[in-house]
């Protein structure tokens, strides 16, 4: 499927190759090294050097030769960064997309969204006033800072490390960290990634991404769309409303004026198998946090971490797919139900 995927991006790495200058790493080679990062959980681009070095199966993977030198970690961070600058995640999850479609494995009518927090590669020491004056720290790699008695928020306060990163918390109670928001949007039929958004954690990050993934569903006919309590505002609703798609969102009765979904929406069964089938997409978040190693970014920017958040989300889909497939088809539980099988790649 990764090979399928990445022959039909062959036109679009073709303009990358430069046609002067010294010969750099095929971009097919790196995505393919990417992938094998995320689907076994390698923590560095430097340890992924050393185990594709050693690993005849990685090498047949990543198109390299049992005698070819391995990269320097250098030269492959580099080469990775001017990927970053196109939007190659994108369509490599697009073409992902396009075959499970092609397989019959996705559906275009009913679909949920969610999102959730990603800690930033930032401290809370890197989070200063935005107006305070530079000087020099008494430890350069590990200065002393009192935080003490000091409001902090991000209308004054920025990170020095990663300026994109905003201060968030899960919960009340919860401690807050530098976090973006990343967000899913999920087919119900099989559970596969359609799409994502990565945005700042502003507290509204979750509905407007929501509203552009919902904009990129392909066709002019109605849809539904599933999420939690937190979708629950009436502009959000009205919103989805005029974009022809139902919002099947869970009620929050106690917030004030009550809950924007009333029962025109709720006495349909369609209200709540979708309410059933939304809590699938904590499997693709927990693949991405604890496989992908997505719990804790290890790059800056917000485009950085978009990109590393969209291929991830391409590599979930990819593993999805390998069990669906190799399920006899019709295959049924006790009760009747086709199994379902977690993707679970590691060590």
């Amino acid at each position: 499927m990764a090979d399928q995927a990445l022959e039909n991006m062959s036109l679009r790495f073709e303009a990358m190759y430069s046609k002067t200058g010294r010969p750099s790493i095929p971009p097919e080679k790196l995505l393919r090294a990417q992938l094998i990062q995320m689907l076994y959980s390698v923590r560095s681009e430097r340890l992924l050097m050393e185990e594709i070095d050693y690993s005849v199966l990685f090498r047949w993977f990543v198109g390299m030769n049992l005698d070819e030198p391995v990269w320097d970690v250098t030269v492959f961070t580099k080469n990775r960064d001017r990927l970053l600058d196109g939007d190659v995640a994108r369509e490599f999850l697009c073409e992902v997309v396009e075959q499970a479609r092609e397989k019959d494995l996705t559906s275009d009518e009913h679909f949920t969204v969610d999102g959730t927090l990603i800690e930033a590669w930032a401290s809370l020491k890197s989070f200063q006033r935005k107006d305070q004056k530079h000087t020099p720290p008494d430890d350069p790699g590990n200065p002393s800072v009192d935080f003490h008695c000091e409001k902090r928020s991000n209308q004054t306060h920025e990170s020095k490390t990663d300026p994109d990163a905003m201060l968030a918390r899960k919960g009340n109670g919860k401690e807050a960290k530098l976090s973006y928001n990343g967000n899913l949007l999920v087919e119900n039929r099989n559970g596969l990634i359609v799409t994502t958004e990565l945005f700042q954690a502003n507290g509204t990050a979750e509905r407007d991404a929501a509203l552009v993934m919902l904009e990129q569903i392909p066709g002019d006919y109605r849809a539904t769309m599933g999420a939690d309590k937190a979708y629950d505002t009436k502009d959000f609703v009205a919103e989805c409303r005029n974009m022809r798609v139902t919002p099947h969102v869970a009620q929050n009765t106690k917030r004030s004026g009550g809950s924007a979904i009333d029962e025109r929406t709720t006495r349909h069964d369609g209200y709540a198998i979708s309410q059933k089938k939304r809590k699938r997409i904590e499997e693709s978040f927990g693949w991405l946090k604890t496989i992908a190693l997505m719990r804790k970014v290890r790059h800056r920017g917000i485009c950085k971490v978009g990109w590393v958040f969209t291929f991830a989300a391409a590599a979930y889909n990819l593993v999805r797919m390998r069990n669906l497939l190799a399920r006899p088809v019709g295959a049924a539980c006790g009760r009747g139900e086709l199994r379902l099988n977690t993707p679970k790649m590691g060590r």
